[in-house]
Order: C-alpha cells, then structure tokens, then sequence
C-alpha cells in the first residue's frame, strides 16, 4: 500500500511496480473513468514502455481503449485532456513517470475528467488492488496520437509575438523529457538558446532532474553568467520550473508575482509555504489572494472550485488558468516568463521594489508515516498554551499543517504527505528573528516527539 500517495501512485519498479500491481491498478482505475478513451504518456525512464504495456492490459480489461502518445512531459499529457484526436475526447489520461525521484522509481499522475485523482480516492484504489485478482489479457486496444505535435504547434501560436526576440535564453532539461518539446519551440520562435542535457536519459547522467535543489543548477547557473540574459531549468518530467537572472533565482511565490503584474486584478492561489511578501503584495494590487493547502493536486482542485487566475507552489509548480487550461506546465511558465521581458518588465528591477525578508530553504525533520500527523497534533496541542519565553502570536493558520503568524514574519510546520518528514519553513524582517523562529519551534518539535515516547 506505500506505493499509494496523497497525490499520485509511486514506487520502485520491479519491486513494487510490476507486471502483476500494474495491470491490476489498470483494471481498477478503468472502473473510475466514465468514457471508453484513455491518453496515456510516459517519461524517460527505461521502464516506463514496459509499464505502459502493463498498464495498458488492465485498463483493456476494464473495457477502455488507450490512446498512446508516447515519450512526452507530463504538461503534454494534461494537455490532452483539452483536445479531440478524430472526434475522440479522452476521458482520462494518465502520466507514467517518476517525476524528479531516482531512476529507479516510476509512478502514475492521473487525471479524470480534467481534475486530479487523488487522496482518498488514490488509496480506495490501492485497497482495490490488494483484493483483486490478477486480470485475464484482453485484446489490445491502442490507438497512437502525436500529442507533441500539436502540443508544440499550440504553443507556437499562441506565443508569434515572441518569434525573434533577442534575449539569450539558456536552459537545462536534466536529461528529463523538457526536450522533446522545447527544441522545436524555441527554433520555430526564433529564439536565441543555448540547451544544457537536452536528451532524455533516464539514467540522468549529469545531475538530478530537481531544479528546486540549488546543487543541480550549476551547469546552468555557469552557462547564464558566460552566456546568457536568463536561464530555466526543468524537473523529471517538465511540470515545475526553475528561473534564474544574474540576480536571482525565483521561486514559485516571486514568479506569481511577476506573472500576475499582467492580469487585472487576478485571483491568485498560493500554498503555505509561500512568502507573506507574495500574498500583502498581492491584495495591494488590489489582487485575490487565496493560501490553500501544498499539493499541485490540491491547488487544481482549488483553481477549479474558485475560478483563479493563477496558482504557485514555491518549489515551482505554476498554474495557469488565464489563457490556459488550469495546470501546472513549465514549458508554458517559461514563454509566459520571456513574454514578460519582451514586455520590457525588468524582473530583478521588479523583485528589488519588495520588501525584504529573510527565509530559510524547506528544512525537513525525520520521522516516520505512524508518527507524522500524531506529532502535528501534539504541535497543536501545545501552541495553544506556548512556553513563557516563546514570540508573541498573532494567528495560527491551519489549512495545511501549522502556520504561526509572529509580529515580524511566520513559522510553519507541516507533515509531508509523500515521505516520513515534518516540513518547516520560517521568514521575518529581520535575520535574527528567523533564527528565533527556527529556534522556538525545533524546541517546541522536539517537545512534542518526547510526549510521543
């Protein structure tokens, strides 16, 4: 039951995704999806054929015929959900791929009816899977679209007003699947670039496929400073983004502002990890401002439910519902970013206006899965009679684990719904009150591990 996750299935191939768990999650999942169609696409990794072929025989079982797009990024398998291939409408697609895990990983990104399949819905599958019976194979039913294409041709049109600008682009697709796609958009815009690991390689031959690990950006980081005016960077399967100027590397939070600074008064969605700076910035504007739970399942959800304009997650996750279709495509985020530029908006220019703060990165505290969400109640439980000497406390956010609002910045604390870590984050004004912050909250963590004992 590991394999089953709060946002997608993942797990290692072999051991825990073979031939027999796959064709079964297959099976299980046709009885999910209402029409006959379903796109699937899958990653770089040397397995992900094999398990297209296992996944393939369950959902035929089932009754669906699969719609095959073969080696694509995740955004591109969203993206056909949105189309008609020969009348046909997929009802579903699901994205083979390990994302930014080890190349020994594999897993399924699966969306229904254009929404996520997710949480509780995710492990009601697994429960399904475990009582089932291994399928008979059925006929194969596959019919093969070039979902790449029309991705590409898509993006080329929306974007003419860029054909030719003269910024030197530079990028890394760590090897994942950005590539298949970026090559031929970028040379049919005209583009100046200059690609790091374009090829993919499931093996990840040069660095992990991570751009919101600051290790894996300095072969691109050191292209930028000989080479280029900005510099992207992509993950496993091309759904987040990095983007880095001489000055700074953005993160989710800044690009939603930077995005957001050409919609009228948008409703812009970020998560709790996000900076304060994005959200009082935001509502200045005279922008909607939502913070909602981490989660690029969670955040469609939300966009959905209150028709927002844009969503962000700070590791890079961006959505974007204005003039798009409301998930997070990173190979998008990057033409909406260089659109800004031709616009003449200078981003560092921009990023210096705001006020400063300091933050710290994620920083994770092991535990394990039994123990996780007990701790974040005794956390809870504690903060509503804090230690004498702790910093005043001016709300208590709970949308999404714990986030403490202090006179001079924020703490969160939250348990990771995908690995055996509580995630903190802290910000404030001032250097020393981080530090504090950091400080007050460790100890009230450790607290709470020692009441568990």
């Amino acid at each position: 039951m590991s394999i089953y996750r709060e946002y997608d299935i993942r797990g290692i191939y072999e051991k825990e995704l073979n031939e027999s768990s796959v064709v079964k999650i297959g099976r299980a999942l046709a009885d999910k999806i209402g029409g006959e169609y379903v796109a699937v696409g899958y990653d770089a990794r040397s397995h992900s054929p094999i398990l297209f072929e296992y996944l393939t025989r369950g959902l035929n079982a089932g009754g669906k015929t699969v719609l095959n797009m073969g080696m694509v990024p995740t955004p591109v398998n969203y993206f056909t959900n949105y189309q008609e291939w020969n009348g046909i409408t997929p009802s579903a697609s699901v994205m083979i791929t390990g994302s930014h895990n080890p190349s020994e990983y594999n897993g399924f990104k699966i969306t229904i009816d254009k929404l996520p399949f997710f949480s509780n819905d995710i492990y009601a599958l697994g429960r399904e899977c475990e009582a089932m019976d291994m399928p008979q194979t059925p006929e194969r039913k596959v019919i093969e679209i070039d979902a790449v294409s029309r991705y590409v041709d898509f993006l080329v049109n929306e974007f003419q007003h860029l054909k030719g600008m003269d910024t030197k682009i530079v990028y890394d697709c760590g090897n994942g699947v950005a590539g298949i796609v970026t090559e031929d958009i970028f040379k049919r815009l005209e583009l100046h670039t200059k690609g790091l690991y374009v090829d993919p390689d499931g093996t990840f031959p040069n660095h992990h496929p991570d751009p919101s690990v600051e290790h894996n950006l300095e072969d691109v980081k050191a292209l930028l400073e000989k080479e280029g005016d900005i510099a992207f960077a992509y993950d496993g399967d091309a759904d987040r983004i990095a983007v880095l100027t001489h000055k700074n590397n953005i993160k989710g939070d800044m690009m939603a502002l930077l995005y957001s600074m050409k919609m009228d008064k948008p409703t812009v969605i970020g998560e709790v990890k996000c900076s304060q700076v994005m959200y009082d910035e935001l509502e200045r504007r005279g922008a909607k401002a939502i913070m909602y739970k981490t989660g690029h399942s969670n955040l469609k959800v939300k966009m959905k439910e209150t028709n927002a304009d844009l969503a962000c997650e700070v590791s890079g996750h961006v959505f974007f519902k204005n003039r798009y279709f409301g998930y997070d495509d990173a190979i998008y985020a990057t033409l909406r970013m260089l659109e800004l530029i031709y616009d003449g908006i200078d981003l560092d220019a921009e990023l210096a206006k705001l006020p400063k703060v300091y933050s710290t990165e994620e920083i994770k505290v092991e535990t394990t899965e039994a123990e996780k969400f007990k701790l974040m109640d005794k956390i809870k439980e504690l903060l509503q009679n804090p230690p004498a000497d702790f910093p005043k406390i001016k709300d208590i956010i709970t949308v999404d684990g714990v986030r403490i609002n202090f006179e001079n910045g924020w703490g969160l604390v939250r348990a990771s719904n995908t690995t055996p870590v509580l995630v903190t984050r802290f910000e404030s004004t001032s250097k020393e009150d981080v530090t504090l912050y950091e400080k007050v909250i460790n100890e009230l963590i450790v607290k709470a591990k020692s009441s568990l004992v």
